[in-house]
């Protein structure tokens, strides 16, 4: 009898990706179909339409080879965190979703922080609850049937409704983890109960696929579908970690990171708060560096061409904060601070190398932080994302954390995805395998 597929997406800035695997966690299919860069009609404003998530994802799924299709069982999904849109009663998205790192809500968040805890995940202008706000300003709060984030919408296209959630992705819209619970204090903001998701531990299994779109795109009417994550929770289940003191950093084109606590830490002036994870927690924050700081000065084959002359054992002394544009989320929680990208050498080597340095003094900072707010002390550092890849960048990191730095068993979120999907229909996490050969 052939085993059964579980199956994971990420949808991320760049693409979605897919990943397939086993019973035994072994890889058995990946694919990634691309997206365009958001919108800005604005500065500081970040938009994309879910239409676009959607078609992408059923470009993959189209795409499955037949003698895996069958056997798919299970779907899970994860998605940036803080992206949030607004639908109607069918689905159907009223304004483009607000990204991530989109900055609009300001005059929104002085409301919200005179109403939230001071220790809310929710506070302040890049906070899911403020985007909310001013998507409720600027439609109408009589439009608005759902509240959703990246990958809850597109779960919810799956299942043909969309009142599901999960307790990762809620976080920045409010959702206390500590009790489970949507906080009354939303409701003062004329957040409606009804908007909201009925919210579950990740991986639980929601639902089978609808039948309609089951048979648009030829899947098993028997595929259930399993509640989500956010990228970096995606991307911590996939590195490999497991035991309290397990960091794992995500170098994508942002810069996240988490590290396993037996507790909850929390600290909105630094960026900081914790995610439960069924019995546990993982602590962390996601800064706005990373990998679109460095694909906006280099093309990647051009990054590729530098790796090789990068010199990690002797640091350039260039004090930088690599952000594209004014706003930071963590560790220091700031959404007017500017970039610190000057000078800029002549020799793209030495630049390169310094923005490296920085992201890197930045990713120390923050696990520096945590373990001094009450997480347990760093043990090790399982990496992915497209900056696992760089062996330069992985010497730096491991000289400023001063702990063992690991290659993730999958540096792709889409296999966190696909473990929840599993443990969906298995009670289980499997351990991430090699590709077959």
């Amino acid at each position: 009898m052939t085993s059964p597929l579980f199956g994971g997406i990420d949808a991320g800035t760049s693409g979605l990706r897919l990943c397939l695997i086993d019973d035994r966690g072994q890889i058995r299919h990946r694919d990634r179909e691309p997206l365009p860069e958001p919108e800005s009609p604005k500065p500081g404003w970040h938009q994309q339409d879910p239409m676009l998530w959607l078609q992408a994802l059923q470009r993959l799924l189209a795409r499955l080879p037949d003698e895996l299709r069958d056997r798919l069982a299970a779907l899970s999904i994860d998605g940036t965190s803080g992206t949030v849109l607004v639908c109607d009663a069918a689905g159907e998205p009223l304004h483009p979703a607000l990204m991530y790192h989109d900055r609009r809500a300001t005059a929104q968040a002085e409301r919200l922080d005179a109403v939230a805890p001071a220790d809310s995940t929710a506070r302040g202008p890049q906070s899911a609850t403020a985007r909310l706000l001013w998507l409720m300003n600027a439609l109408g709060p009589g439009r608005i049937a759902h509240v959703q984030h990246q990958a809850e919408w597109l779960l919810g296209r799956l299942l043909g409704r969309h009142d599901q959630g999960d307790e990762n992705n809620a976080l920045k819209l409010g959702y206390d983890p500590l009790h489970r619970e949507w906080p009354p204090w939303l409701q003062e903001l004329g957040i409606e109960p009804a908007w909201l998701p009925r919210v579950h531990p990740p991986g639980t299994a929601l639902g089978r696929i609808d039948e309609t779109l089951a048979r648009r795109l030829a899947l098993p009417m028997t595929l259930q579908l399993v509640s989500g994550t956010t990228d970096s929770i995606a991307a911590f289940l996939a590195s490999g970690a497991r035991e309290p003191g397990d960091g794992a950093t995500s170098l994508g084109s942002t810069l996240a990171l988490k590290l396993l606590s037996e507790r909850p830490v929390n600290s909105a002036r630094h960026g900081i708060y914790s995610h439960r994870l069924w019995d546990r927690w993982l602590a962390g924050g996601a800064s706005n560096t990373g990998g679109r700081v460095l694909r906006h000065f280099f093309s990647d084959q051009r990054l590729q061409a530098l790796t090789g002359c990068l010199d990690p054992d002797h640091p350039t002394g260039l004090d930088y904060w690599p952000l594209l544009e004014p706003g930071e989320r963590f560790p220091l929680a700031d959404p007017e601070l500017e970039p610190r990208l000057a000078p800029r050498p002549e020799d793209d080597c030495r630049f390169l190398q310094g923005l490296l340095e920085g992201m890197a003094r930045i990713e120390a900072e923050g696990y520096r932080l945590l373990t001094e707010l009450g997480a347990p002390a760093l043990r090790r550092v399982f990496t992915s994302g497209g900056g696992a890849n760089n062996p330069a960048w992985t010497r730096i990191r491991a000289r400023l954390l001063g702990v063992p730095v690991l290659g993730a068993h999958c540096t792709e979120a889409a296999c966190g995805s696909a473990l929840l999907a599993a443990r969906g229909i298995m009670g289980r996490l499997p351990v991430i395998g090699a590709d077959p050969t």
